[in-house]
């Protein structure tokens, strides 16, 4: 017993060692802004805009991506060799990349690919699947998404080399996607010219709420305006 909890005890450690020795300690990516809160029960305050936004919009933004940019390499591509790097796949066998709109939440499954230098170059393949949750910063007037990956599946991993090469690929999604900056600035900012009283009508966003509905995500921007004269 005592040479089996060794055993163990030493694959562990083992596998933590090896992954901060080739990857490196994962980099803290604090999350911007505050939580993005449901709408409130009586509905949204006076001021507020809907933004509305379905699967289709997203998952034909993404197949732009991968047709005119090319796949997401996490880190982007470069260099020589075998190098630890994770890239986005539009899809692996029945897995497609894409943003789905259910149960009140934003998910996202995710097929990859990619390299990882351990002792040889090991060929990596898989899906993983990640849920959004979304923050605001009123200061920043910047509203940003936060990924997580809850799962990641490797195909054809050993086991000894499964749960570092998984610890791997969901830090290096995590800990280098993060935060995505969804909207911000002039895309929430609102400064309209009224030519007949002489001045200009700014809004800024003072709260954002979301939620998930029939297939759609509903973002409810609440602003607060105020007038200039002479700032056309």
């Amino acid at each position: 017993m005592k040479f089996i909890l060794a055993l163990v005890l030493g694959l562990l450690l083992g596998g933590a060692g090896a992954y901060f020795l080739f990857v490196g300690a994962p980099r803290a990516h604090l999350p911007k802004g505050e939580p993005v809160r449901a709408p409130d029960a009586g509905g949204p305050p006076p001021g507020t805009a809907v933004v509305e936004l379905d699967e289709q919009f997203f998952n034909t933004l993404l197949s732009y991506i991968f047709k005119d940019l090319g796949n997401p390499s996490l880190p982007p591509q470069g260099g020589g060799g075998c190098q630890n790097r994770v890239v986005i796949e539009p899809n692996s066998g029945d897995v497609r990349t894409a943003v789905v709109l259910r149960d009140n939440q934003v998910s996202v499954p995710l097929a990859f690919s990619g390299t990882y230098n351990l002792m040889n170059c090991q060929n990596l393949r898989g899906t993983a699947e990640a849920g959004i949750d979304f923050r605001f910063s009123p200061e920043e007037q910047t509203l940003y998404g936060q990924l997580n990956v809850v799962g990641v599946n490797v195909e054809g991993m050993s086991p000894l080399l499964g749960g570092v090469v998984t610890a791997f690929v969901q830090g290096a999604i995590n800990q280098r996607v993060n935060p995505i900056v969804l909207m911000r600035g002039q895309q929430l900012t609102l400064n309209v010219p009224v030519q007949a009283t002489g001045g200009t009508l700014h809004a800024q966003a003072r709260d954002v709420r979301s939620e998930v509905k029939d297939g759609k995500l509903r973002l409810y921007v609440t602003y607060d305006f105020k007038g200039t004269k002479g700032a056309q």
